[in-house]
């Protein structure tokens, strides 16, 4: 792939398209509003790569540029996997609410082994399709620590960082996070 040519942040979440503008810096990534799309995407999907593909998918065509989507969340062990593709919607409140329902579900609960999955799809105006997947292993923490980050970062306590997401600079957690090794991954296909 072209690095120069324009790609379209399939995504409304500020916090994801700065992360996937420093990750690749070198591309020209554009936000959904900067390509002129303001429409909502239905993620549909029963996994990570399916809602990845449906969002990119649906934003090449409306825009007529390659398009990266991703769609990532927090799989909790104990709670077979929960909240899973869920982990935007699972209190049917924002993130704050998010994370205060994971605390309580995981009250009392010792092994609290978890990871954080993320797939990402470019689709391109020709009908191209590329994916690729990433994940970072950890735990859920008892109580919130740092004040970085967004979602579930201030409660998951990174293998690799020996602190929690939140606790970690951009450069730490764009390093070893589920997005970070998904888009790595991805662009070796590119």
């Amino acid at each position: 792939m072209n690095k120069t040519m324009t790609v379209v942040a399939a995504t409304g979440n500020m916090h994801k398209l700065k992360e996937i503008r420093e990750i690749f810096s070198g591309w020209h990534i554009l936000s959904e509003r900067e390509a002129g799309f303001s429409g909502e995407v239905e993620e549909t999907g029963a996994t990570f790569v399916e809602n990845a593909l449906i969002k990119a998918r649906a934003v090449c065509r409306a825009t007529g540029f390659a398009a990266l989507a991703d769609d990532s969340g927090l799989c909790v062990d104990a709670l077979g996997g929960a909240p899973g593709i869920l982990s935007a919607r699972y209190s049917g409140g924002g993130d704050a609410e998010n994370r205060a329902l994971l605390l309580k579900n995981m009250a009392g609960v010792q092994s609290r082994g978890a990871h954080f999955a993320c797939a990402v799809a470019l689709v391109f105006p020709g009908g191209r399709e590329l994916t690729a997947e990433g994940a970072s292993f950890g735990e859920i923490l008892h109580e919130e620590r740092g004040t970085g980050g967004f979602g579930y970062d201030s409660l998951f306590y990174s293998a690799d960082l020996k602190k929690s997401f939140a606790e970690a600079t951009e450069e730490e957690k764009n390093a070893v996070s589920h997005r970070g090794r998904a888009l790595a991954a991805l662009e070796k296909l590119c």
